[in-house]
């Protein structure tokens, strides 16, 4: 009989029954070259996941972990702990650097793997709503990366008279969560956006076939998604390339996704790998060949791209080191990779002002981007050839990055702690994004309405 491979106790932390959502004991153990999170809900049973493939780098990892700060603002009570006490509770160890604002639960389409679980029927946030959001951030946070999101926010024919908003209020980056299909067909949309102050768009791209497409959104997309991109690119907003990655159906096009990047310079800033979550529209229970982590990804960009090795990619400056990696490269005209050195995140504004100060960790998170994405103030002055010579500057830049979002398998909550995404619940709390899409194996969430 052949035995299983022992098992090593790494540490201790709290975690949640995927069926009940009950907070339970948990802990991450060592099998074989894998790290796994292990926890028994005294109802429902046992449940073990892998969360990193590769022991060797897992411990010298997690020796770079970010420091921790207090959030500031209006705080929820404890009362049943972590995760239910989201608002942000007093327990929470990071202030919020990027936050996601839902201007909508409505979508032009019905992906199989959205954690929102959108669709064609939903609602529209007033902007009243909206305003009051901003204001609550600006009293709890100060300007901290604002991402407009949904549901589809291009539904909405508004959406520049809410980016004219939310900068009105002083959040100096504004981002676009999207699919695109509005972006590619009405390029007079994609005008105003950038008219009102819109910064850049993350844009859903998961590889370069329709193929793949069909699988994870429903549809034939790539024509479309290759249009978006290029009406950004024609009013100077930069496009994130935000692959969702499911094992057997575009994990092999990790390299083609970069190889699309790097051949549309620099009109794509980065692309952001987000291995799939199993929450929201996507709800079967998986196993352990249902899941890809971020050292599979660093392994397959190190394979992949000329140059790059597992040395260049750090954790991000904010969060829980287990959370997400990124790197920064230039790519030369063999496009061969050269690191550059200092964090890539899908967060960063400019330095607060004194009212509402973050701590130096996330301060540094929100400003990473900024730096990437704004326009210089000078010596080129404004205008087309100031950004003219903002993009020849950075033309062969390309941030590599990726983060992986909690289910209620995975969930540990020691991470989510440190969770510095967040986003503005209907009723004006501020909740981390992994505990706001937080879906029981049945269905039910745990804050998501």
């Amino acid at each position: 009989m052949t035995q299983s491979p022992a098992r090593l106790t790494l540490a201790r932390t709290r975690s949640v029954c995927p069926v009940c959502l009950e907070q339970i004991e948990a802990e991450r153990f060592l099998r074989g070259d894998t790290v796994y999170l292990g926890k028994t809900c005294p109802t429902h049973g046992r449940f073990e996941v892998p969360v990193w493939r590769g022991a060797a780098a897992y411990l010298a990892w997690g020796r770079q972990q970010a420091p921790r700060s207090a959030p500031t603002g209006r705080l929820t009570a404890v009362d049943k702990g972590c995760p239910h006490d989201c608002g942000l509770c007093p327990d929470h160890r990071q202030q919020s650097c990027c936050v996601l604002i839902e201007v909508t639960s409505r979508c032009d389409i019905a992906c199989p793997v959205c954690f929102a679980s959108a669709g064609r029927q939903g609602t529209d946030a007033d902007f009243a709503t909206i305003e009051g959001w901003l204001d609550t951030l600006n009293t709890a946070g100060g300007r901290v990366h604002i991402q407009l999101s949904g549901g589809e926010p291009t539904v909405r024919d508004d959406l520049a008279d809410i980016i004219r908003l939310t900068r009105s209020k002083g959040f100096d980056f504004v981002q676009l969560n999207s699919n695109g299909i509005r972006l590619a067909r009405d390029p007079a949309y994609v005008a105003a956006l950038a008219a009102a102050g819109l910064d850049c768009v993350f844009l859903q791209f998961d590889g370069v076939t329709d193929a793949v497409y069909q699988r994870t959104r429903g549809a034939r997309l790539m024509a479309l998604k290759e249009k978006a991109i290029d009406a950004c690119a024609a009013v100077g907003i930069g496009v994130v390339l935000v692959p969702t990655l499911v094992p057997g159906v575009n994990t092999q096009e990790i390299g083609a996704i970069v190889d699309f990047a790097v051949a549309r310079l620099p009109a794509v800033r980065a692309v952001h790998f987000q291995p799939v979550s199993y929450f929201g529209r996507c709800l079967k229970a998986p196993e352990d060949a249902d899941r890809v982590t971020l050292p599979e990804v660093m392994s397959a960009l190190a394979r992949h791209c000329p140059g790059v090795s597992l040395a260049d990619f750090r954790p991000g400056s904010a969060e829980n080191a287990y959370c997400s990696f990124s790197g920064r490269f230039s790519v030369d005209r063999d496009n061969r990779f050269h690191a550059l050195g200092g964090p890539v995140s899908c967060c960063g504004v400019a330095p607060e002002p004194d009212a509402v100060r973050p701590s130096p960790a996330v301060d540094r998170e929100r400003r990473s981007v900024a730096g990437q994405w704004k326009r210089p103030a000078s010596p080129c002055g404004d205008g087309l050839d100031a950004f003219d010579a903002f993009l020849a500057s950075r033309e062969r830049t390309l941030g590599l990055s990726g983060m992986a979002f909690q289910d209620a398998w995975t969930l540990d909550i020691d991470r989510l702690r440190q969770c510095h995404i967040h986003i503005m619940a209907p009723d004006n709390r501020v909740i981390p994004f992994c505990a706001y899409n937080l879906t029981s194996m049945d269905g039910k969430a745990l804050y998501r309405r």
